[in-house]
């Protein structure tokens, strides 16, 4: 029984609900307007009830993605600046890039970080080059993690970790190709300095930092329970050490941002005051479990948000027709990336702007072709903070990397979206992803161990060897490299020729059945004594007589 359950399950294609709408062709815009706006006044009444819980939701969601990485930064900030603070490879500085990001949980701060050290000339231009690329990479690592809120549901998980994992791909494709043609032409280094005019660095830094509205909007809950010293990173990567910062030093034990001058990873706010952890005299071991403890509070947020977004929106469209949603939300492709790219201006977070929109792909009420462009803009609209941040730098190499981070994700957009067939090519890939979830629902965790962790850092690993100014390092690693391509290689015929790719969905498809069937166990008990009730009650047959019984009458 537990069997048919997981084949049914397993049956749900990803494209149902696409092929479903297209058998049934376009819905007009009268059906949509029908749909959307004539209503009696009790579905009124339940429409803006609807709506109120779809925002209270869509609140603490936020304040959770918020939460979440301020305390990522405070978690991460010591080490995310003796990472930015190595001069390295390009392989190493994208690397850097994907691993800082990762662990700030922001791809707006990193590259802020790399634009102000390149300004600081703490790093060259050429290496803050691939640092960005790779914090193009990491930053979609939180859209991939708000998808895991869909495990329990096979059908939801599938599309919300395609519709993830499509920025994940459009990514690493982009890095695949711009990443050896920029080391080998440097065409993105030339092209921004021609754009900056040849490099005036005489430029004096000028504007201000602006704050976006969203943050304006969820900043004053999240400050008060936790507020990162966005200082740290920068100020590490530019030699300083972050055991200089503590203990904590408040005067006269006054908790304000006026008195407490010596901060640590966790600091005061001037307006807010100081956040529900900050503590004086604490140590750098305090302020890290006190970030570990905010990213837990930040992720329960986020996951109870998500179920309660997600099962109010399922409501609100329960019994609207396919047609009627995808014709609603069909907008031109180009539009589309505009809307992306400025919804992520006004938020100033290409994380909260696909991870927001990721529950919709998996609800179904997105496709994934229309979350692609999205995600196109949002990398645009992230550009954006990078180029604010250059303002307020002397010179112009600070700048230059800012439109090197700009004219990467437009040559991506160029490369993979107007031609249909290369642009079926992430989307496909996307797709894919979608339905390994399918094989086994643990996937995305060890997708995103593996390509947001252990291979950056084997990576970055294997390319210091080259930077040690020895030749028994060099050697070493040119034997490792061989050794890497020649295992690459022949897993790539395994599974292509040799039936590894069968043998290991085999085993995960073996894997999912045995968990279904121990899920179904109890369901499936209570049905086997249900049918020998039913079936004794039919034969006439006795009640058995329990083993005490039995020793009893055996004794007498």
């Amino acid at each position: 029984m537990a069997d048919e359950k997981f084949k049914d399950e397993e049956a749900v294609d990803p494209k149902t609900l696409d092929e479903q709408a297209e058998e049934m062709g376009d819905a007009t815009w009268g059906e949509v307007f029908r749909t959307c706006c004539v209503h009696s006044p009790q579905e009124w009444g339940m429409i803006f009830i609807g709506i109120v819980a779809v925002l209270f939701f869509l609140y603490f969601f936020l304040v959770g993605l918020d939460l979440l990485g301020n305390s990522a930064k405070v978690i991460g900030g010591c080490t995310a600046g003796a990472l930015f603070g190595d001069q390295t490879n390009p392989v190493a500085g994208l690397m850097i890039g994907i691993l800082a990001t990762v662990l700030i949980q922001s791809s707006s701060s990193s590259t802020s970080i790399i634009v102000s050290l390149v300004g600081a000339d703490s790093i060259t231009v050429k290496a803050g080059i691939f640092m960005v690329m790779g914090a193009n990479i990491g930053t979609s690592v939180t859209n991939t993690i708000v998808a895991m809120g869909h495990l329990g549901d096979g059908d939801e998980l599938e599309r919300a970790f395609a519709g993830a994992t499509v920025h994940d791909m459009f990514n690493f494709l982009s890095v695949g190709i711009l990443f050896p043609l920029e080391i080998i032409s440097h065409y993105l280094y030339y092209l921004s300095l021609a754009c900056v005019g040849g490099g005036d660095d005489t430029r004096e830094g000028e504007g201000s930092k602006w704050t976006g509205p969203l943050k304006k909007i969820v900043g004053p809950l999240t400050k008060t329970i936790i507020v990162p010293n966005k200082s740290v990173p920068k100020d590490i990567a530019k030699g300083k050490t972050c055991d200089g910062y503590y203990p904590v030093n408040c005067t006269d034990g006054i908790l304000d941002a006026k008195h407490c001058k010596k901060v640590g990873l966790i600091t005061c706010d001037k307006k807010a005051g100081c956040p529900a952890f900050f503590q004086d005299g604490a140590t750098r071991r305090q302020d890290e479990i006190s970030g570990a403890v905010c990213f837990v509070l930040g992720l329960g947020i986020l996951i109870i948000c998500l179920i309660g977004l997600v099962t109010c929106l399922q409501k609100m469209l329960m019994g609207m027709s396919t047609r009627v949603i995808y014709k609603a939300t069909n907008i031109n492709g180009y539009l589309a990336i505009l809307v992306g790219a400025g919804i992520t201006i006004f938020v100033q977070s290409s994380s909260i702007t696909t991870s927001a929109l990721t529950p919709f792909v998996g609800m179904g009420a997105l496709r994934l072709e229309q979350m692609f462009p999205l995600t196109l803009g949002a990398n645009i609209g992230t550009t954006v903070t990078g180029l604010l941040a250059s303002l307020v730098s002397d010179g112009t190499n600070a700048l230059q990397v800012a439109l090197c981070h700009l004219f990467f994700n437009i040559s991506g957009i160029i490369i993979w979206y107007p031609v249909p067939f290369m642009r079926r090519i992430p989307l496909g890939l996307a797709v894919s992803l979608g339905k390994t979830t399918r094989v086994w629902r643990g996937f995305p965790i060890i997708y995103i161990l593996m390509i947001f962790g252990i291979i950056p850092l084997l990576l970055l690993g294997l390319s210091s060897l080259f930077t040690q100014d020895s030749k028994g390092f060099t050697v070493l690693g040119s034997l490792l490299v061989v050794f890497i391509i020649l295992v690459i290689i022949y897993i790539v015929y395994k599974w292509k020729r040799g039936g590894l790719k069968e043998s290991i969905i085999e085993g995960f498809e073996a894997r999912e059945r045995k968990n279904q069937s121990i899920k179904a166990l109890p369901d499936d008990m209570d049905y086997v004594k249900s049918e020998i009730v039913r079936l004794r009650d039919h034969t006439g047959l006795p009640e058995p007589i329990p083993e005490a019984d039995k020793v009893e009458e055996d004794s007498a």
